[in-house]
């Protein structure tokens, strides 16, 4: 059965044991930030869970911070798929995406506030990096709507709360966020906008998926979910949103109006700077009777953001590479679970065809992703197992020979660490490609052959010692030997 809002995924979440609950009264100005800091920082991606905080002080709402990101088992599960599955499972829903249906009645709407009563006040919006971002900030689903077009876009994009009814939000020439509202705003009127909290997990992984412009973000989600999204009018502005969602902040940008946004904890690990940046008047809140606020988290990488960024990418660039560029000898990818829209490390597995192939094909993917490194290998090589890609490097790749440098790449400053400079004209960054596809035969692996390894198997189990998984790295490895 499809999951069509969040609180649909808390029970499979603790079915899997990717679920902690806590009891204890929690300060959102500090606490379950800093406690989503530690599950991150300190916990391996198969040891890692949601936390899901029952009693926030100064509101009646629960908190839940974690629950799709929080490690690759947790997301295949809201996908309803094995980890092994997951970039296929979004190949299919780019293929098939799902048109929503529209409702008149939805559980989002089940308590209308509006003019006053209409508190942000009233939510638990934690600070996500305490004692240095600005301010608390919503961390969700953003909506906007082309008004030539009428079609809308998903996005996240992190809003500071200046007030009860005002916000200011990070939006930024070239985003998708300002080229709709600024249909609006560039004509002297308020751009309808709207932020969607709790909606069904393929509603919120594919608002991070980097869409083409006018790619509906919502018919990808149905395709996810194998079924339509349920759509539902805003009651004080003219945008839909998820029916089933939890809550929705309705609200209205406003022309010409903006204020200091900032500081707060980037993607990449550093603060981000204070800019200017457009401003928005709360027009209404709409929610379940009871509801659960659910916000990622994101700064210092591993976090929710990158984790579920990089897992939705990394179906994306693949599909694009096999459906849209003809690479079918691509068979597989992977982002390094630090991708935060920007940056990171990506890994492709494929049979190079030809001589230059992998090189060609590794300029394609940093030509059409904002990938930093990009790392080609065989299809024999595990591509999730880092100490697999590195003997990959190691024994496949000679950097003279297999290294391609791109230069003059533009990066905004304040989200490339590396590039900063006291120099405010410098914006030139750079990619690397590293071919570490096999050129030439090295001869056998140094493996006993297979049906020797496996009959030590049945030893190792006779006597008794621990048992084990078999890494896919040596199944790849002991196949061929």
């Amino acid at each position: 059965m499809a999951l069509r809002s969040i609180r649909d995924f808390l029970p499979v979440l603790d079915q899997i044991g990717r679920l902690q609950r806590i009891k204890k009264p929690v300060d959102r100005m500090w606490e379950p930030a800093a406690l989503a800091k530690w599950m991150f920082q300190a916990l391996p991606d198969d040891k890692r869970f949601g936390l899901y905080f029952e009693n926030v002080q100064g509101s009646a709402m629960p908190l839940a911070i974690g629950l799709l990101g929080n490690s690759t088992e947790a997301y295949a599960a809201a996908l309803g798929v094995k980890a092994e599955e997951i970039n296929e499972k979004w190949i299919d829903a780019l293929r098939h995406p799902k048109r929503p249906v529209t409702v008149e009645k939805a559980a989002c709407q089940e308590v209308v506030l509006t003019g006053k009563d209409a508190k942000l006040s009233l939510l638990p919006i934690p600070v996500w990096t305490p004692g240095k971002d600005a301010a608390p900030y919503i961390t969700t689903n953003v909506v906007t709507r082309d008004a030539n077009t009428g079609i809308q876009n998903f996005g996240v994009y992190r809003t500071q709360v200046k007030d009860d009814h005002t916000v200011i939000i990070n939006i930024s020439p070239g985003r998708h966020a300002t080229r709709n509202t600024d249909t609006y705003t560039l004509k002297g009127k308020p751009a309808p906008i709207a932020w969607v909290i709790g909606a069904a997990p393929a509603v919120h992984l594919a608002a991070v998926a980097n869409l083409a412009y006018g790619q509906d973000e919502v018919e990808v989600a149905g395709g996810l979910m194998g079924e339509p999204v349920a759509m539902v009018k805003c009651k004080t502005i003219d945008l839909m949103v998820p029916a089933e969602a939890e809550i929705i902040i309705e609200g209205e940008l406003l022309p010409g109006v903006t204020e200091a946004e900032g500081p707060f904890g980037e993607f990449a690990g550093f603060m981000g700077p204070i800019e200017q940046k457009p401003v928005a008047r709360i027009t209404a809140i709409t929610h379940r009777q009871k509801p659960i606020y659910y916000g990622y988290t994101s700064q210092m990488p591993p976090s929710e953001s990158t984790m579920i960024q990089s897992l939705s990418n990394a179906g994306l660039i693949l599909h694009k590479l096999r459906d849209a560029h003809g690479e079918r000898s691509v068979t597989d990818l992977a982002i390094d679970l630090t991708f935060g829209g920007l940056l990171a490390h990506g890994v492709v597995a494929m049979t190079p065809l030809f001589p230059g192939h992998a090189k060609q094909v590794g300029r394609l993917v940093a030509a059409f992703a904002p990938l930093k490194r990009i790392t080609i290998v065989d299809p024999d090589v595990d591509i999730r197992d880092p100490l697999h890609l590195e003997w990959a490097l190691n024994a496949r790749y000679n950097p003279v020979r297999d290294t391609v440098i791109i230069d003059d790449v533009f990066f905004p400053l304040h989200m490339d660490p590396s590039i900063r400079t006291n120099d405010p004209r410098s914006f030139s960054g750079s990619k690397i490609i590293q071919d570490a596809t096999q050129k030439i035969d090295p001869g056998p692996f140094s493996l006993p052959p297979r049906e020797i390894m496996m009959k030590a198997l049945e030893v190792w189990k006779e006597v008794g010692l621990p048992d084990f998984e078999i890494p896919k790295r040596a199944r790849l490895r002991i196949d061929k030997s």
